[in-house]
């Protein structure tokens, strides 16, 4: 019997499990989602309690695995920033999501320690993996911000780091169902994004066509809201720099965190494991993106996971 011919593809998609190494149960429900097919590729914290693990099981099932660059959650690598840094507070922790935020408004951290510990958690992935990232993007979307990304752009640059992440979500703007304050969160992540491709093209990064996941996240996340999500991806302008025109096959980058919740005193990166870790939601993400009728609608849509070396 002679074997069908896959279609060609309409879409090449890489879906990212985002968090590896946050907890060994984080860890245990990527990679169980990774062997059902339901994420393709996965952003490593450096920073994070069960990173060695996480490393470890990459290399074990051959995960594709970029770098989360975290400025924002946990304890710097770099040992020099640990203490008297304007990246730590009093207790030697980053700022947090939005204290990382407001600190840079007021001009309060250095761009030059912002670099060292960027540099400091590409050496140690490279360490743990035995390879530089094949993607580098930004936990809690730092590596847009204003500043922060021109030092981004010119530490990808200089390492040969060749792909990011530009979390523009042609999803966004219809989306009904997210709540004001992440409405109001994300559309200023757009607006940061919008601002970085700039920069990220003066030093020649690149990233795909399109980009989604901001809204499918925890419990917005659905076959159908996906399919909705995949749909915007096929008609959408692309963003990205992987197009070409005689290359009819969308890129795009589906951001997801799928796993089992963690324990309350076991993961985190340092200060133990946040509330979004530790929901019901991870656990739903998990489910949903190996729900067979999602993987039926990768192949009747002509859609081919793939991770960011494969495009």
């Amino acid at each position: 019997m002679q074997t069908a011919i896959m279609p060609q593809p309409r879409m090449m998609l890489v879906v990212t499990g985002d968090d590896f190494g946050y907890c060994p149960r984080r860890n245990q429900g990527i990679v169980d989602c990774f062997q059902a097919g339901g994420i393709s590729n996965v952003s490593l914290l450096v920073n994070a309690s069960a990173a060695n693990e996480a490393a470890d099981l990459a290399k074990r099932h051959n995960i594709p695995v970029g770098l989360h660059a975290n400025l924002s959650e946990g304890i710097p690598v770099c040992q020099s920033l640990r203490q008297a840094s304007t990246l730590v507070n009093q207790r030697g922790f980053f700022h947090g999501k939005m204290g990382f935020r407001q600190a840079l408004e007021r001009g309060q951290l250095s761009m030059e320690q912002v670099e060292l510990e960027l540099r400091a958690q590409v050496r140690l992935f490279s360490e743990l993996t035995g390879h530089l990232p094949h993607h580098m993007d930004g936990h809690q979307h730092v590596h847009v911000l204003p500043e922060v990304r021109e030092v981004f752009g010119q530490v990808l640059s200089d390492l040969r780091i060749p792909y990011t992440r530009v979390p523009v979500d042609p999803g966004l703007h219809g989306c009904t169902w997210l709540p004001a304050h992440l409405q109001r969160f994300y559309t200023q992540v757009e607006k940061d994004a919008l601002d970085s491709i700039p920069v990220f093209t003066r030093y020649g990064i690149r990233w795909p066509d399109v980009y989604l996941g901001l809204t499918t996240m925890g419990r917005n996340m659905s076959v159908a809201n996906l399919q909705r999500a995949l749909s915007h991806a096929f008609s959408a302008e692309p963003s990205g720099s992987t197009s070409s025109s005689d290359q009819p096959v969308v890129t795009a980058e589906l951001m997801v965190h799928p796993g089992y919740p963690s324990h309350s005193q076991q993961g985190g990166c340092g200060e133990g494991p946040d509330d979004f870790s530790q929901s019901a939601d991870r656990l739903h993400e998990l489910s949903t993106l190996t729900d067979p009728s999602l993987l039926a609608l990768y192949s009747q849509e002509r859609v081919q996971l793939c991770a960011f070396k494969n495009l």
